[in-house]
């Protein structure tokens, strides 16, 4: 075999990673999603590594630098191996599928080169537009209140585009509950395809139902090809379209037409790779838009300059630029087809150092190369279309070559390309045109993986936009004049709770469901003021329709300044009004806002900027903004008063409501369950299995024992370093006891609760008081104003009711606010009160997800998640026995094989490793349990040491109380430092005498400043986890340091200065994660 290695040339052995006798890595690579094994391998690995099958070896690379260098078609070759082999016998040779040399792919390629013209593609367009239009009226008549599946209703889309416009056939795929079963068997077969090149080394014999239900998915496939080629063979058609070009063209170069298996052949593989494909581009598009709201404004608003409320033509998509651009950057971030692969002619060195044998697999791993930090920076994970706009799109491929390959490499690239393109064009402007739309709640991201990949389980609402309804929409896309309608949207005379009254829109942006559950108390209270809800729903279901005929009440928080999720899409219209013309001078509205006071910086940033922005756009302000502090945990309380003093009697002064006392939601209770408690709850978490659980302290430890819990996750659930591990927890078995004694329920009670009301507990239905008190309800959140005086209204004799009203009065900060005393704890005090059990369950708020930093790596075991927290078990403040934390005693008292309800949040997007580890020195900062974001950290770092990454230092300041008590994961970091992965420095404030007098982290920080002032001038990134406390005492050391090392240079920075410089760095070399 002749080689490319000069003799002489310097070699490095690709990495490996840890794999098995005979089977090799077959293990390694998850079976459902195998992409995320690779991506957490190369990020494991680094640039190249390479893995073992049985009688076969890959190698992947990861870097732009790496890609270029394989997609030197003098050098390399397409590699038709693996998936793309068994892919081969549904399809043979076949434009995607066909071997080097093989005469049918030149054939067809040369008589359809023409086919795939800029002209052929532009007379596709009312075809493409036709389909288009029937999606549009499925999500328009289905409503917007209708969850749609996204990839499934993209998926008929493009299939059905591809037939019509390539062979004249029509699926009618949304006429039909069920997918045609070419639909299925093609999804089969792929998915087939890509799990045989895995398979372990045993005998055909064990996978003989598999191989069968293989062969039967193709006789589908080719079944229905013939189906479609006999037709029109018989049919006279005078369609120009791929079918017809197949069937008569001539090949330029040898003379030869398609024959009929080889024109089947392709037109199985355009419906493979082009539905498949543009499916997915579309689906992780409207992903993208979705979690970015100011890119969706940007493209919905050119799309209303270009096109207006008129019917798309062809020439408008060329005047597309941001649109294109957010297509370039989805398929930057999610291309579809994640990976190519190709082999050399000959042996050859990859980057001048990696030794690679002729014709051995290399798959170049667009997941990572097209994120490359050396090519895109410390923004390559990010979703930014401005980067893909033409100008600095053409710069890229001239700067980088190859760092853009969604569409394959050279001769064997997609020839689909240009037809795919007019197709998403057209289709994210007709339904950016015509809808706003709402991502699923909580969404988690995730992606299922056959040959190509698409976001797993994504739902949306899709809400018609400018008045439209279903009937008005069908004429403007039919080319009809449509009456120009009014500017804003009315809302139904009647909504949700169907009664007569005043209407009134209720809507709210939440995160962690406060602000729903505060909304919901305004649905619930409105009929007894009068009024009659028509919408209660997140604020992104009023993006640019605001209710103009009734007042509109807005409930939402703040997270670090940013919008909740489920409302940035309306902040950002706001953001983007023209206040000078005064559009919102019919809107009737209110606001309530909830923050913490922590991020001082940004408190209420959203509440106040969407009242002030209101009034400024012409609104007219009811009521002055309500605000709440949930540092204080007085949010129910702050609200209530806010409420019943100031937002219903402007209500009810303003439009002449008249209070119905009688009106108000009926609480009579016996629960039972006929649902999940998650779903009832409204919380997207799913089952997941405890595998372990270990106490970190000593057992004479004074304090709050600190814990760690193994958890392995649900199937296709995935995280990242940084990420939060959210928990639906079950509150303490001694809290629910105290509430069946005094309820006098006996250990078998059951209830059933029936309401008029909106509410999240489980209705129509008996379900055990037991399970009730434990699973839907916050036993110890604190009581209100309201609460006492409900309680003072059920109590008989006049000396209770004077106590409760004293400490709904004057009494109410002092007693029972600051003491953070629960409706438990005061029906315990006065037993006296009966109160009923129905009453008491409509006052306290549903149980709510607590959310943990995880403190495990996913390169370490990407299917368990570990966290690490303190067991709150003290006196109450309130005096009325312990006190027990209700999600940290729920996880103190599980055990290996306990199942536990889970889901994973994303950090936000600064508090994650850097992107070039190799570059990126980094700084971390914690006490106590705050050092769990920093174990994963460290743990992904020591898993990429050892697989021979040579990465930038990493310094850990910790501060704990002494090392024989409480010194968390000592072995661990013990054993990491030796192998590079960080270099710790403690504090122990009960014995500084053993960490060089330091008591506090901050004192370390101090003391090592030197350090800490050479790496961040090589770069470094820091990090700060754990209360409020440490975050001001390292904030203040780092400015000191700062100061310090501008003065040693002579600077002129003052400390003001300082200051100003430190908070242009947060969340961007300075990050924080606080709790208390």
């Amino acid at each position: 075999m002749p080689s490319a290695i000069p003799e002489t040339q310097a070699t490095v052995t690709i990495p490996e990673p840890k794999g098995f006798p005979l089977i090799g890595h077959v293990a390694s690579i998850d079976k459902e999603f195998p992409l995320g094994s690779m991506t957490a391998l190369a990020d494991q690995c680094g640039e190249i590594y390479r893995l073992r099958f049985p009688g076969r070896t890959v190698v992947l690379v990861s870097t732009q630098a790496l890609v270029n260098e394989t997609c030197n078609e003098k050098r390399f070759k397409k590699a038709v191996k693996a998936a793309l082999d068994e892919v081969r016998k549904g399809v043979h040779d076949g434009l995607f599928t066909a071997r080097m040399g093989e005469e049918n792919w030149g054939i067809a390629h040369r008589i359809l080169m023409p086919a795939f013209g800029p002209l052929s593609i532009q007379g596709m367009f009312d075809d493409m537009h036709d389909v288009a239009a029937q999606l549009a009226l499925k999500w328009a008549r289905h409503g917007s209140n209708s969850p749609i599946m996204v990839t499934d209703d993209f998926t008929r889309l493009a299939l059905d585009t591809l037939a019509l416009c390539s062979m004249g056939y029509r699926f009618n795929s949304y006429y039909s509950p069920t997918l045609h079963p070419f639909i299925e068997a093609m999804g089969d077969f792929l998915t087939e395809a890509g799990t045989k090149g895995r398979r372990p080394p045993l005998p055909s014999i064990f996978f003989r139902a598999e191989d069968q239900k293989f062969d039967a998915d193709i006789d589908v496939l080719r079944s229905t090809a013939r189906e479609v080629l006999e037709a029109r063979k018989a049919g006279g058609s005078d369609r120009h379209d791929l079918l017809a070009a197949m069937l008569k063209g001539v090949d330029s170069k040898t003379g030869k037409k398609m024959t009929d298996e080889s024109i089947m052949d392709n037109l199985i593989t355009f419906l493979i790779a082009g539905h498949e494909t543009t499916s997915g581009l579309l689906s992780f598009a409207f992903y993208q838009l979705l979690k970015h709201p100011e890119a969706y404004r940007k493209a919905q608003q050119e799309v209303d300059d270009v096109v207006g409320q008129g019917t798309i033509r062809v020439e408008h998509l060329a005047k597309l630029p941001y649109i294109s651009a957010v297509l370039r950057e989805t398929l930057r971030l999610n291309a579809t087809i994640p990976l190519f692969i190709v082999e050399p002619f000959e042996d050859t060195l990859l980057a001048g150092k990696y030794p690679v044998k002729a014709g051995e697999t290399i798959v170049n791993l667009l997941a990572k190369s097209q994120v490359d930090p050396l090519v895109f920076g410390d923004s390559a994970n990010e979703f930014k279309p401005e980067r893909m706009l033409d100008e600095p799109f053409e710069r890229l491929n001239r700067e980088f070559p190859n760092a853009w390959k969604p569409f394959g490499n050279g001769m064997r690239g997609c020839i689909g390309r240009p037809f795919a393109w007019q197709e998403s064009l057209l289709v994210m402007t007709m339904l950016l045109q015509n809808f706003n739309f709402v991502l699923q709640p909580n969404y988690i991201f995730g992606m299922k993986q056959t040959l190509t990949i698409k976001p797993k389980d994504m739902y949306m609402r899709a809400i018609l936009r400018d008045e439209l309804t279903p009937t008005i929409l069908q004429q403007r896309l039919s080319g009809q004049v449509v009456a120009k309608t009014k500017e804003v949207k009315k809302a139904a005379a009647a909504g949700p709770s169907g009664g007569s009254g005043v209407p009134i829109t209720i809507v709210y942006g939440s995160n962690s469901g406060t602000c729903e559950s505060l909304a919901q108390r305004v649905a619930t209270d409105a009929a007894s003021h009068g009024f009659s809800v028509t919408k209660i729903d997140c604020l992104d279901s009023i993006n640019g329709a605001i209710p103009t005929n009734q007042p509109v009440v807005i409930i939402t928080a703040s997270y670090e300044g940013q919008a909740p999720d489920n409302s940035g899409h309306f902040v950002s219209w706001m953001e983007g009004l023209d206040k000078t013309k005064q559009s919102l001078k019919d809107v009737s509205y209110a606001v309530f806002g909830c923050g913490h006071k922590d991020w001082s910086q940004t408190f209420h940033r959203i509440p106040k900027l969407l009242d002030t922005t209101l009034a400024e756009s012409g609104a007219t302000r009811v009521v002055e903004i309500g605000l709440a502090d949930v540092s204080t945990g007085k949010v129910f309380a702050d609200f209530e008063e806010w409420e019943d003093n100031v937002l219903w009697p402007a209500l009810a002064s303003r439009y002449n409501a008249t209070s119905d006392i009688n009106a108000g939601p009926k609480l009579g209770v016996n629960v039972a369950i006929s649902t999940p408690r998650a779903s009832t709850l409204r919380q997207d978490v799913k089952e997941a299995v405890v595998v372990r659980t270990e106490t970190l302290t000593a057992t004479d430890y004074g304090k709050a024992r600190k814990k760690h819990v193994e958890i392995r996750l649900p199937e296709t659930t995935t995280y990242s370093s940084g990420d939060y591990l959210v928990i639906l927890p079950i509150n303490p078995k001694a809290n629910v006891h105290r509430a069946m004694r005094r309820f006098h329920l006996p250990w078998d009670a059951h209830l059933e609760i029936t309401t008029d009301g909106p509410t999240t507990l489980p209705t129509n239905t008996t379900l055990a008081a037991n399970d009730i008190l434990s699973s839907y309800v916050e036993l110890s959140q604190p009581a209100t104003k309201r609460d006492l005086l409900l309680i003072a209204e059920a109590a008989e004799d006049d000396e209770t009711k004077s106590a409760l009203n004293h400490l709904a009065g004057e009494g109410f900060d002092a007693e029972v606010s600051t003491k953070r005393v629960s409706v438990l704890d005061l029906l315990e005090r006065f037993p006296s009160v009966d109160l009923p059990i129905g009453t008491f369950l409509a006052m306290v708020p549903p149980l709510r997800v607590r959310q943990y930093s995880i403190s495990s790596s996913p390169l370490q075991n990407s299917n368990h998640v570990s966290i690490t927290f303190s067991v709150l078990h003290e006196p109450s403040l309130s005096g009325q026995g312990p006190y027990f934390g209700v999600a940290t005693s729920y996880l103190d008292h599980l055990s290996e094989g306990d199942t536990v309800h889970v889901a994973v949040r994303p950090s936000h997007a600064g508090f994650s490793l850097p992107s070039d580890p190799e570059r990126t020195p980094i700084i971390c900062i914690a006490a106590g349990t705050g050092l769990a974001p920093f174990r994963s950290f460290i743990q992904e770092r020591a898993a990429m040491i050892s697989s021979g990454r040579r990465l930038a230092p990493a310094i850990l300041f910790f501060g704990c109380r002494s090392p024989d008590v409480d010194d968390l994961y000592r072995e661990q970091l013990d054993e990491w430092e030796k192998l590079g992965a960080v270099d710790v420095r403690r504090a122990y404030s009960r014995v500084p005498e053993k960490s060089e007098s330091c008591k506090y982290v901050q004192d370390r920080m101090w003391k090592d400043r030197d350090d800490v002032a050479q790496l961040w001038s090589e770069g470094a990134k820091v990090y700060v986890c754990g209360s409020r406390a440490i975050a001001d005492a390292a904030k203040e050391v780092f400015i000191k340091i700062k100061f310090d090392m501008e003065k040693g240079e002579d600077g002129e920075m003052d400390f003001e200065s300082t200051e100003k410089w430190f908070m242009s760095l947060r969340n961007i070399r300075y990050v924080t994660d606080v709790f208390d």
